[in-house]
């Protein structure tokens, strides 16, 4: 810069100072002292005032992109098409940096020097604002795409295929319909911006309707998706935590089950004078005797079953714990079993569909049976069958309770310990089976005990 003594045909030439930004327009003040001759220079570089919203409005472009300076690093660059853009000019160790922070008048410039001071704060925290921007901009898009339908989906099939604790056919059919039904108020939200308010919405429309029972098992199933997302990295807390209690509890309802004696043996007499379609009758037959789950009965396989040997292996595929289960079968489950082979064997369901042999009987086949010979849902249902089975085989004194639970199927935390009952309680399950139907029979013919 060249500077004009005053009263001299002197001139000086100014180095400006190196700026490590942008610091606006600068320009240098000069001071005369002492006489016109023999007078001293004086002079400093001055920062000029910081940029105004008049200043950027009037802002022209020009045949090449020139910037205003601000503070701080903050400068606006005017482009020859008239864009005015954005910048922060910084250094991360000893390097030049320039990071994009809007353009206006989309970002004013309160915005702008907001974000710039933002900027900053990274920077004195060691980090780099370009590099923690394009980190947000992934996670953005992560957010995006990680819906709460997206990641439903995903955990449903998870679960399907989940090892021994895979959820079965029936049981993924139940689940995905009642996810469904937060499918629409939730579905198309990224599942980190989700929060508990939102969830209670969806489920209370499901209560506002009555389903009790389903609103809480669709909060239940929703917990489980958040706590996927959670183990998954998708989301760090589960916003259904905070909703215990939220929902009106549903009265608690057992299955429907007859235990006494005399009712018990009723009830066989009434299934052996069903005048019903001879397959469903046989089910219902049979079922008191190797009182397995409905399910595992109705999707009983020819397979499964060695008539010889008096053995039905339930895969684990078709079990509730996801364990092979073995029904040692007395000559009673036989005989019946023999019957429907000469109806439905050698292959595929033993309870084949009236209307195709390729599906099982429906899962309320037997509780229609049981409401045609005058039995309401509170008295019995198939599930029934279980715990008749397991009061009156207990009540009887004559089995330990492990061979009883084991032949019930029920799951055992304790591995040993449940791999010593599979081994140590097989004899005595064999004997208990025929024992079992001897009693029933013996009901069925009108005795009150055996």
């Amino acid at each position: 810069m060249r500077v004009n003594c005053p009263g001299t045909s002197h001139v000086f030439r100014m180095q400006p100072p190196r700026l490590g930004a942008i610091v606006g327009a600068s320009r240098f003040q000069v001071d005369w002292s002492g006489p016109r001759r023999g007078g001293h220079l004086k002079g400093k570089w001055l920062k000029t005032m910081a940029l105004t919203d008049i200043a950027i409005r009037n802002a022209k472009p020009r045949a090449k992109p020139y910037k205003m300076g601000d503070t701080h690093g903050l400068f606006l660059l005017v482009q020859p098409t008239g864009g005015k853009l954005w910048r922060l000019k910084y250094r991360v160790n000893g390097k030049e940096k320039k990071l994009a922070i809007g353009t206006y008048p989309e970002v004013g410039l309160g915005d702008a020097r907001r974000r710039r001071d933002e900027a900053r704060e990274l920077m004195a925290a060691g980090r780099d604002p370009s590099r923690e921007k394009q980190r947000e901009k992934v996670n953005a898009q992560v957010r995006a795409e990680n819906t709460f339908a997206a990641i439903t989906k995903e955990y449903c099939e998870k679960r399907k295929r989940d090892g021994n604790k895979a959820w079965a056919a029936s049981t993924a059919t139940r689940s995905e319909h009642l996810l469904s039904l937060l499918i629409v108020p939730l579905g198309q939200m990224p599942i980190a911006d989700i929060q508990p308010a939102d969830v209670l919405a969806a489920v209370r429309k499901i209560e506002r309707k009555g389903k009790l029972e389903s609103a809480r098992r669709a909060l239940q199933l929703a917990g489980a998706v958040f706590r996927y997302g959670v183990a998954t990295a998708r989301i760090t807390s589960d916003p259904t935590r905070d909703l215990r209690g939220a929902l009106t509890a549903p009265t608690v309802t057992h299955y429907g089950a007859l235990l006494e004696p005399k009712r018990v043996g009723e009830l066989l007499r009434a299934i052996d004078d069903y005048d019903g379609q001879p397959i469903p009758k046989l089910a219902m037959q049979l079922a008191p005797h190797v009182f397995v789950r409905p399910g595992e009965l109705r999707h009983a396989d020819w397979a499964d079953i060695d008539l010889e040997g008096a053995l039905w292996t339930i895969p684990a595929a078709k079990t509730k714990m996801r364990k092979d289960h073995r029904v040692p079968l007395s000559r009673q489950a036989l005989a019946k079993l023999q019957t429907l082979h000469a109806l439905t064997g050698p292959n595929g369901f033993v309870f084949p569909s009236i209307r195709t042999k390729s599906r099982p009987i429906s899962d309320n086949t037997i509780n229609a049976g049981l409401r045609r010979m005058g039995y309401a849902s509170d008295e019995m249902t198939a599930h029934g069958f279980r715990a008749m089975a397991s009061t009156l085989l207990n009540e009887s004194g004559k089995w330990n309770p492990d061979a009883i639970e084991r032949a019930l199927a029920h799951g055992d935390t304790d591995k040993v310990r449940a791999a010593y009952h599979r081994g140590a309680h097989w004899n005595e399950r064999v004997a208990m089976a025929q024992w079992w139907s001897d009693y029933l029979d013996q009901l069925r013919d009108g005795a009150k005990s055996a």
